[in-house]
């Protein structure tokens, strides 16, 4: 590795990348999980968007931390 480049890429590049799109493709499969389960449950619309505003509450705080990211410039 010259420069400490991988394949043209630096380490924070790479690490950003795996970041943005690693955990965003582990949300989206966690949301497929969660209508899983409410679809297996037969949990009803009700249960059902309780079930994904309660177990995907976690991700708006990951979004949003991304948001004030991008407007703040950090």
């Amino acid at each position: 590795m010259e420069g400490g480049l991988l394949f043209g890429f630096t380490e924070e590049q790479i690490s950003d990348f795996g970041v943005t799109f690693g955990l965003g493709g582990l949300m989206l499969y966690m949301l497929f999980i969660i209508g899983e389960i409410a679809w297996k449950s037969k949990a009803g619309k009700t249960g059902t968007f309780v079930l994904f505003f309660v177990l995907s509450f976690g991700m708006v705080g990951f979004i949003a931390k991304s948001i004030i990211q991008k407007i703040w410039g950090i």
